[in-house]
């Protein structure tokens, strides 16, 4: 089953990738993570980050996912500009205005920002998508957001903001009705 969930981790991928974007500018990053100690090592970042957080118990129900997962999908915004929309949701009044003010900032086991409204909305598309693939091939999948901020921190993808979406085929998905450890 798990070389099952690499192949559609992989279609994910494509899918993830050919989603509309904003202007029809990719500045998406896109990778496939499936070797065990891949997994492990993000589940264990994920678990040492936990108790620095004030939802521990939330990372560490995520991390047991990771633990578990055959494959996981990673989708984050890699470096990007402005839409060239001028729509204000920045706080800017144009894109101009924001790219000329604009201090990236990073935040440890987070994202770095702030970034445009469209590319963040590009970053749903393409999870969007990728998720849409696994649940036609009744791969077991859910889009977090902890992985991303980890795999990220740990240098599995070169992003400034990351979801990723761990997959594997089960009796019973893992990745629902699932237990918050009590701490």
């Amino acid at each position: 089953m798990k070389d099952t969930a690499i192949q559609v981790a992989q279609l994910m991928a494509a899918s993830a990738r050919t989603a509309p974007k904003a202007g029809g500018k990719d500045f998406l990053e896109i990778a496939v993570i499936s070797r065990e100690e891949d997994l492990q090592r993000i589940a264990q970042a994920m678990r040492e980050h936990a108790p620095k957080s004030s939802n521990e118990a939330y990372w560490l129900r995520d991390a047991a996912n990771i633990a578990q997962c055959h494959a996981l999908v990673l989708v984050g915004l890699g470096k990007s500009l402005g839409a060239g929309y001028d729509c204000g949701a920045c706080g800017h009044p144009t894109c101009k205005a924001f790219e000329a003010s604009r201090a990236l900032t990073d935040t440890p086991m987070g994202y770095d920002g702030p970034h445009c409204v469209m590319r963040m909305m590009d970053i749903g598309a393409a999870l969007v998508s990728a998720a849409k693939t696994a649940s036609l091939l009744n791969l077991d999948n859910r889009v977090q957001q902890r992985v991303g901020a980890a795999a990220r921190a740990l240098g599995y993808i070169d992003a400034g903001v990351v979801m990723g979406i761990p997959v594997g085929f089960y009796g019973k998905s893992v990745f629902f009705d699932r237990q918050v450890p009590k701490h």
